[in-house]
């Protein structure tokens, strides 16, 4: 049996979804947090459990029987996100697993700006140190996050953000089939993975320049200084810490560790990943949805 953590979230969803296109349902378990989430799973003959990464003694019974462990990354700031991805990993350890996978990132560094590439190290540090095999896929940085970045753009014209640089922007759909592959295949990959990637690599400025072709109106990237950018962020209702982690990526880009174009992803599902036009042309009809006074999705 397969075992997906966060399988009600935006990644592990999508990777359930595409491992039953690949698998029986009964090959197939899930650990959540609140298992009334996951009831369309369960009458689609998944099995669900419950399991939370900060209480670990829910993780022996979800990962019950399991031979391989999906361990989507805990989505939490600071110290505890290294904490409760090593609890989930020794639970999977200790459940018999006879290999783990982990959802990584593609900058994944000690030394990185951005806040969660540490501890992304240190998790892919710990599961190497098991002695199990073991895959953690560097997952390209998520293109959703484009709806954040360009902010009021849409609305405004400008794009105003600290200096940045190229990103790979890429979807969640295309690196849920990654995992899919990699959790069905067994062999495919194995160890730390290359960066899965989109094809190309756009820093904030051509962003602009697809939303002005998108849109047929003129967006222009604006740049401040970071603390120009952050005291505004604040002001305008930004928590502190999520101002301070949020210009920790900026600073991140602006340094290339987000750059990395690899062709893996693309080997992997078979096709072109999804580009970052695509994603900004959802992004720009969903909220044209809005501003026109119908609800959102």
């Amino acid at each position: 049996m397969i075992v997906v953590t966060g399988a009600t979230g935006q990644l592990g969803s999508q990777i359930v979804d595409r491992l039953l296109d690949r698998l029986p349902p009964d090959a197939v378990g899930v650990s959540v947090r609140d298992v009334d989430k996951a009831a369309v799973l369960a009458e689609r003959g998944v099995r669900v459990r419950a399991g939370d990464f900060t209480d670990p003694a829910t993780l022996g019974h979800a990962f019950e029987g399991a031979d391989t462990v999906l361990i989507v990354s805990a989505a939490i700031r600071g110290p505890g996100a290294l904490v409760a991805n090593r609890a989930a990993i020794d639970a999977a350890h200790a459940a018999g697993a006879k290999r783990i996978v982990y959802t990584s990132h593609q900058a994944a560094s000690r030394d990185s700006l951005f806040a969660p590439q540490p501890t992304h190290a240190a998790t892919e540090e710990h599961l190497a140190g098991l002695g199990v095999p073991f895959t953690a896929l560097r997952n390209g940085f998520y293109a959703s996050t484009l709806g954040f970045s360009i902010g009021a753009a849409l609305e405004t014209g400008q794009l105003v953000a600290p200096e940045d640089g190229p990103v790979s922007w890429t979807a969640h759909a295309d690196l849920a089939e990654a995992a899919a592959v990699a959790l069905a295949e067994e062999g495919r990959l194995d160890g730390i993975t290359p960066a899965l990637t989109a094809a190309e690599a756009l820093d904030l400025g051509a962003v602009a320049g697809i939303l002005t072709d998108i849109t047929g109106r003129a967006v222009t990237r604006i740049v401040v200084s970071d603390d120009q950018w952050r005291a505004t962020a604040i002001e305008r209702g930004m928590p502190v810490a999520a101002a301070d982690f949020t210009l920790g990526m900026y600073r991140a880009a602006r340094r290339g560790e987000f750059a990395v174009v690899d062709p893996t992803l693309q080997t992997l599902i078979g096709r072109r990943p999804t580009s970052a036009r695509s994603t900004l042309e959802a992004i720009v009809a969903t909220r044209r949805v809005g501003l026109n006074g119908r609800p959102t999705t």
